[in-house]
């Protein structure tokens, strides 16, 4: 597809190929330089008792969910580009028009074979209709898609708008999502659940990509915690997984939360709880 030009309008911007406006994910810039990543005995300390007082057990410390979180420590990178908010459905729906690729879905099978707790029919608000995303959510993060349906959309990303567009590594993620200085959470030290997308106030639901505007990142990043978790470019221990970040709406005390949480889903996963964001390469 050749470029013709590149325009904005209001907050989204556009790639016309000759054929379509294909919306382009705003962006938010991070700079080169060091920042602390990972999490100490206090913090993982600190997000136990948040798990523990709001689901009345102690499951995540009995399965010692944030003991994998890297030592808390100075890390360097290099400036990089990432998209302010997830990938919308409206923004995937353009690429789903665009080459055929399989819109977000699962069916009843392959969902009682992932064994999650989640029952199929709550899937089905979330799955598309004939290429369509389910109305009133064109402004909702996409779901339902695997690490593979992230990776295919920013390739074609990248081939009609000339630049390179990819998954953050784990690393990227963390600095955008809690900035230089090491926060416990994007916003500071303390959980707020007035500031995230979280079981803890409802709706138990994924919501519009900029519902929250008080839980933003220090340098701007949206749904850095909540929402739903999001696919990085970082595999982890064991074949086909990679790190997910950032929380979601099923979690409650939000421990998980954190940006310096982290586990890994298979990469084939087609959840209601993950979508993804993109970093875009410097020209």
């Amino acid at each position: 597809m050749k470029l013709l030009f590149l325009f904005v309008l209001s907050t989204l911007a556009f790639v016309s190929t000759g054929r379509s406006e294909v919306p382009i994910p705003e962006l938010i810039s991070v700079p080169a330089g060091p920042f602390i990543r990972g999490s100490d005995t206090a913090e993982r300390e600190a997000a136990y008792r948040l798990d523990e007082a709001a689901y009345g057990h102690s499951v995540t410390r009995k399965n010692r969910w944030y003991e994998s979180e890297f030592d808390r420590a100075s890390v360097t990178t290099d400036a990089y580009e990432i998209s302010k908010t997830l990938i919308t459905n409206q923004q995937y729906a353009a690429f789903v028009a665009a080459t055929g690729h399989r819109a977000p879905d699962v069916d009843r099978d392959t969902w009682r074979g992932y064994g999650l707790i989640h029952p199929y029919t709550r899937t089905r608000r979330h799955a598309w209709s004939h290429g369509t995303p389910p109305e009133g959510r064109e402004d909702h993060p996409v779901v339902l898609v695997s690490h593979d349906d992230a990776r295919a959309y920013a390739a074609w990303l990248s081939k009609v708008s000339g630049v390179i567009w990819r998954l953050a590594t784990e690393t990227e993620w963390e600095k955008a999502a809690r900035g230089v200085n090491g926060n416990r959470f994007p916003w500071g030290e303390n959980y707020d659940p007035a500031r995230l997308n979280s079981h803890d106030r409802g709706p138990f639901d994924t919501l519009s990509v900029h519902a929250f505007p008080d839980g933003a990142s220090p340098f701007g990043l949206f749904d850095p915690a909540g929402q739903v978790f999001e696919w990085t470019a970082t595999a982890a221990r064991g074949i086909g997984r990679y790190i997910v970040k950032g929380g979601s709406w099923d979690d409650s005390g939000c421990g998980i939360c954190r940006p310096a949480a982290r586990h890994s889903r298979p990469e084939g996963l087609k959840h209601i709880l993950v979508g993804f964001r993109l970093v875009r390469e410097k020209r």
